[in-house]
This record gives C-alpha cells, structure tokens and sequence, in this order.
C-alpha cells in the first residue's frame, strides 16, 4: 500500500492526519517484530521524531516489539537529551546504535562499470554494498525507514536508499560515494533527483534489497514558517515513486530562488543540533549559490566545537584543511585519503575554491581562532559579531542594517537550498 499525504496549508499536516496515515500503513499486516531507522538528531526539524513515537506507540500498544536503530552514517549516537526531545516518551533502551565500522554486512557490489557510465568517467572503481547486520535481520517482519527528504550536497535530494546505504551503511560505501559525488561536482548535484550518487545508491537498492527485505520507506517534507517547522507532505511505500513525489514537492517548497548574488550572506547554526564542521558546513553547502564572487559567507555557529563528528574525520580535518579542490585530490592522488575518502570528500565540498571566504563565528571557549583559520576559514568571535548580526532579529532573505549594509539571511540551511539561477 503506498500512502501520499499533502498539505495545500502552511500550518501542515495535523498529527490526527498522521496518527491516520501510521494505523493505514500497518493494516493488514501480521507484526510480532519490527526495527524502525528515524534520523539522527541533525535531522530533527524532519518531524521523523513524532512518526517514530507514532509507530512505536501504536505497535507496542499491539503486543510488537519496537527497536529503533538510528540511521547515523558516521555521525555521534544520538544522546539521551535528543532522545526526548526529538523521539518523545520512548524508553531509553529501544535504541540501539549503528556502528559503521563494525556491525555491517556486505551484500554485494556496484559494478565499475556502471558507475563509470554514471559518473561519465569520472570514477573507476566497483563500490561494495554494506548495511547493518540488523537490517537484513530475518527476525524482522518490517523495517521503516523514516527520513527527510530535502535538497543534499551529496545525493541531491536526501532520503530513499541514501537512508540505507548511508545512514546505515558501512566505511566503504559511506567513503566511496561521498568521493564520487565529489568529484563529480557538489553545485551539479544540489537538488538534483538522479544525481551520480543518487544512481549509486538506487542501483544498491534495486540489485539488493527490493524484493528481498521487508522495508517500507515514509518520507517527509517540511517547512519552516516563522518559528515553527511544518511537515508539508509525507509519502509511504516500498516503490521508488513515494520518493520522486516527495522530491519534486520538496523542489518547489524547499529550493529558494534568489534573484541575485549577495554580497554578504549570513546563516544560523542551532547549538544543540550542529556541533562540528562536519555536519554544520551545511550552511556552506545550501548557501554557496547564493555568495558573490569575492562576497563573504559568515556562519553564526555558537554550538561549534570541533571539526569532525569521530576523532577519525576530525583529525583528518585539522591535518589537511578546507585548502581547495585541486589541493584535496593531489593528496587523494597520493594516498593521503587511504580508506578515508569521505574526509576527503568533505574537504572538498566545504571549500570554496577562493570565490569567496568562509567566517565562522564560535564562541571562543568551544572552538578558538587558531583552531578555525589552521583549517582555512576566517574566524569572528560570536558574542561580538552576533550582536550586529543577532539571529533574533533578522529575518530571512534581505535584510538591511541600521548602517546601511545590505545582507541576505538563511536562518536554518538545513531545511533547504538558496540558489541563484544562472
């Protein structure tokens, strides 16, 4: 049964017409146990949280065993706090924790082949196939996979088999991919449905998982209006089409088309969901676009505190630096990357080739000026430059300030893509 849900209204779905769209998706299926992959909590405006706590409330009120694997990738588990407030009332030891060294299974391969002809000869190599060892647990007789879908520097638009092959995937899928769509070019990919890696992933997903595992995915679109973050559609099924459907609406709610370049843009990272580079540079990512040549990007990020969201990928960042594509790949060339492509790639992507700067503004005690410019960014102290440029207080798109200085906006990058078209 496949369920499509929008709402023409800004306030979004109500939770009655969620609560309806969870007990449809489950008729007629007889469950005694059934493994549920939400987001982590850098995905918490993607109101997976509610659906999660839906489902489980639902299923454990019928005598199913719930258990919850956050699809992590290669991101920090999710703590106890996020737990509350993103899942709700669920008890504590329902999650358990994906570990993308350890816990994956190897399905297969995508071949050479193929991914030469995606990439248009660009990538060379088969990419093995690797997911957690519970996902392809027979014990289960559902998993959900439950996600946002939103524009993404990697896959073009989030969600569907990157859920999978990403966020419960293992080192060399997660490594090679991120490279792969890398090289193949981060502002040819944002927003983009059938990007290179997006290929990648639906190839993974057609060869080893349809037809073999008893996977529905739910997929979200949300908006923010105001203060408030709306889920605009929701789309359910084991089919691709539930994804195509919610990608074009997100294309139409979550691509921004500005009608110039700014000279300055300024954009806002919440403390409790983007703590790291790694996850934060999404402010890079979905705003680049939108940066004059020779403009500035400054990037308000008073919850930064280090550079990678493991030690791995954190020292690799303080060791090589956001120094530039051509840079990244001599060092690739070289062997520098050797079983850490994802660094790499992430390298890559957060520079910006010197068409304009990078100013990250943290606050002194969790990330230091030394610590910011040795990676190759400009750094502003955030209790100082945030009472000029106060998150309070702007608003998004153009803003002029009380000197005269015009700016534009992005108050939460996460939730979608600012572009101008050329």
């Amino acid at each position: 049964m496949e369920i499509f849900r929008r709402s023409q209204q800004a306030e979004g779905l109500t939770r009655e017409e969620l609560s309806a769209a969870v007990e449809a998706s489950l008729q007629g299926r007889d469950l005694h146990k059934v493994l549920i992959l939400p987001p982590d909590f850098t995905r918490y405006h993607s109101n997976a949280g509610l659906l999660t706590n839906l489902y489980y409330h639902f299923l454990t009120d019928a005598g199913v065993q719930v258990d919850i694997l956050p699809a992590l990738g290669t991101h920090v588990p999710v703590t106890e706090e996020e737990m509350d407030l993103m899942f709700g009332d669920i008890p504590h030891d329902r999650f358990l924790i994906h570990h993308w060294r350890t816990d994956v299974v190897k399905l297969g391969e995508v071949p050479a082949s193929y991914l030469e002809e995606v990439t248009e000869g660009l990538w060379h190599d088969p990419i093995d196939v690797e997911v957690n060892r519970l996902v392809m647990d027979p014990t289960y007789d559902l998993v959900l996979s439950i996600g946002q879908v939103v524009p993404h520097e990697v896959v073009g638009m989030a969600n569907y088999s990157k859920n999978i092959f990403v966020g419960t995937g293992g080192r060399e899928m997660i490594n090679k991919s991120h490279m792969l769509s890398a090289i193949c070019g981060m502002e040819k990919a944002l927003g983009v449905i059938d990007s290179p890696a997006r290929k990648l992933y639906d190839y993974a997903q057609q060869h080893f998982i349809d037809g073999k595992l008893p996977l529905v995915y739910l997929q979200t679109v949300t908006t923010r209006e105001g203060e408030e973050v709306q889920l605009r559609g929701l789309y359910i099924g084991q089919s691709r089409k539930p994804f195509e459907l919610a990608a074009k609406l997100s294309q139409e709610l979550n691509i921004v088309h500005v009608e110039r370049r700014a000279k300055k843009v300024v954009t806002y990272l919440e403390p409790s969901e983007l703590k790291t580079t790694w996850v934060g540079n999404k402010g890079i990512y979905r705003t680049r676009m939108t940066v004059a040549d020779g403009g500035e990007l400054l990037i308000l990020a008073p919850g930064i505190r280090a550079f990678g969201e493991n030690e791995e990928m954190d020292a690799m960042t303080r060791k090589y630096g956001y120094t530039g594509t051509p840079h990244i790949l001599e060092l690739y060339r070289q062997g520098a990357f050797e079983g850490r492509l994802m660094s790499a790639a992430h390298l890559i992507q957060g520079s910006t080739e010197g068409r304009f700067t990078v100013t990250y503004a943290t606050k002194p005690d969790l990330m230091s000026q030394e610590e910011i410019e040795s990676v190759g960014y400009q750094w502003a102290d955030y209790n100082e430059v945030s009472k000029r440029y106060d998150p309070e207080k702007l608003h998004d798109g153009w803003n002029i300030l009380p000197d005269g200085e015009e700016i534009y906006y992005v108050g939460t990058p996460a939730l979608g893509l600012w572009k101008v078209d050329e």
